[in-house]
C-alpha cells in the first residue's frame, strides 16, 4: 500500500537501494553556508553520499555551487563500512 514500507532487502527494488558517492571538487557553498551574504573560499575533496533517484538533482545543484564531480562509486554494503 502506499506509504508503507518493508524491513529488508527483499522489498526494495534494485534501483531504490542504489546508492553512490561523488567526489567533488571546487565547491564554494554547502547548505549550511549558503544563507551568508559573504563568499566562501573554495575548499578541496568534499564527499557526498546520493541515492539513484537523486543523482540529477545533485549533478545540477553541484554545477550550481561552482564544483566540478570528478569521480561517482556506487557504494556497496563492502564500501559503506569501510
Amino acid at each position: 500500500m502506499f506509504g508503507q514500507t518493508t524491513v529488508g532487502t527483499g522489498g526494495i527494488s534494485s534501483a531504490a537501494s542504489r546508492v553512490f558517492r561523488y567526489e567533488i571538487v571546487g565547491l564554494r557553498q554547502n547548505e549550511e553556508n549558503d544563507k551568508n551574504n559573504y563568499s566562501i573560499r573554495q575548499s578541496g575533496s568534499v564527499f557526498i553520499t546520493v541515492p539513484y533517484a537523486r543523482m540529477s538533482e545533485e549533478m545540477q545543484r553541484i554545477t550550481r555551487l561552482g564544483g566540478k564531480i570528478i569521480k561517482i562509486e556506487p557504494l556497496t554494503a563492502e564500501t559503506a563500512q569501510a
